[in-house]
C-alpha cells in the first residue's frame, strides 16, 4: 500500500447528508474516506468530538473527477459554504 497518497476534506457536517454524498460518489467508483470521532471514541471507551458530525475526504487524485458531484449535491441539500 502507497502511504504516500494525499487525501483532501470534501465535507464536515451531519452524518445524514454526509451519507447521501458517499451514495452520489460510490455511483461513480469514488470510495470517501469516513472520519467519525465521536463514534470512534464511544468505540474506544471516551467520548469526544460532536454527535452526528462527520468529516468526509477522498484520495486527491479523485478530486477532479468528484467535484462537480460535491458541488451538485451541495447545492442540492442547502449546504453551500
Amino acid at each position: 500500500m502507497d502511504n504516500t497518497k494525499k487525501t483532501t476534506r470534501i465535507y464536515t457536517g451531519p452524518a445524514m447528508i454526509a451519507n447521501g454524498l458517499i451514495a452520489r460518489l460510490n455511483e461513480v467508483n469514488i470510495q470517501p474516506i469516513i472520519k467519525d470521532d465521536h463514534q470512534s471514541g464511544i468505540t474506544g471507551g471516551f467520548a469526544m468530538g460532536i454527535p452526528n458530525q462527520v468529516r468526509l475526504f477522498i484520495r486527491q487524485e479523485e478530486l477532479e473527477a468528484s467535484k462537480d458531484i460535491i458541488d451538485a449535491y451541495l447545492k442540492e441539500v442547502d449546504e453551500v459554504e
